[in-house]
């Protein structure tokens, strides 16, 4: 039985349809990495996982290619897999998504059905666009974690505040402490930007602040 299961390869690929399953993958491959770049609006934006989508979609063109219809191929592949350990934390739900479209468009140029691979490309690519764009769908901007000590100086209205006021859509006060020396105070706030692009000019100028001292915001277990 297992001899005509290392037989079983119906359908032997030429180099022409080779190239042409690798072509048809890198430039879906191109199209959803671009898609990723376009719509994504968490905070830990990745370069190497833009490029590791076509990647991703070319390897598995390629698995497909040497698999075929060979089923002892497939267990042998399967085997040689269960070695790999994936220990990367994907943080954001949208990521599973993509990497899934690579998957996806990667198997169906590897078993050379390009059409499904062009047009599964372009109307899942629009879908996501249009639920990037769409108010309803789009992604919601959460709140970053303000942290800093500021020195008080009496009873004047904290100068900070102008600061916050600038640059928030929204700022929610949620802890105060004392740590014990003379007129300083720890402040935690939750804040929305009203620019995400501007939070490294933001940190600068409530730095710049008198008084105000050890600056941090945390957003999704990243520091600024």
């Amino acid at each position: 039985m297992f001899p005509d299961l290392q037989q079983l390869d119906l359908f032997p690929l030429s180099v022409g349809e080779i190239l042409v399953n690798f072509l048809t993958a890198f430039i879906c491959g191109v199209v959803i990495s671009w898609l990723y770049r376009k719509t994504y609006k968490g905070p830990g934006y990745s370069p190497s996982f833009v490029s590791s989508m076509i990647l991703l979609t070319l390897i598995t063109t390629m698995v497909i290619m040497i698999i075929g219809n060979n089923l002892a191929r497939a267990f042998g592949l399967v085997g040689a897999m269960s070695i790999i350990r994936f220990r990367t934390a994907v943080k954001d739900t949208i990521d599973i998504v993509f990497i899934f479209f690579a998957l996806g468009v990667g198997l169906a140029a590897g078993s050379g059905a390009l059409a499904i691979a062009y047009i599964g490309t372009t109307l899942i690519g629009g879908i996501i666009l249009v639920l990037a764009r769409v108010p309803i769908f789009g992604a919601q901007r959460r709140e970053y974690l303000l942290q800093f000590s500021y020195h008080t100086n009496g009873g004047e209205q904290p100068p900070y505040l102008d600061v916050l006021h600038r640059y928030c859509k929204r700022q929610r006060m949620v802890n105060i402490t004392a740590p014990g020396e003379a007129e300083r105070i720890d402040i935690a706030y939750y804040v929305q930007l009203r620019d995400g692009d501007q939070n490294q000019r933001f940190l600068r100028d409530l730095q710049a602040v008198p008084g105000v001292s050890q600056v941090s915001m945390y957003f999704d277990d990243e520091q600024f």
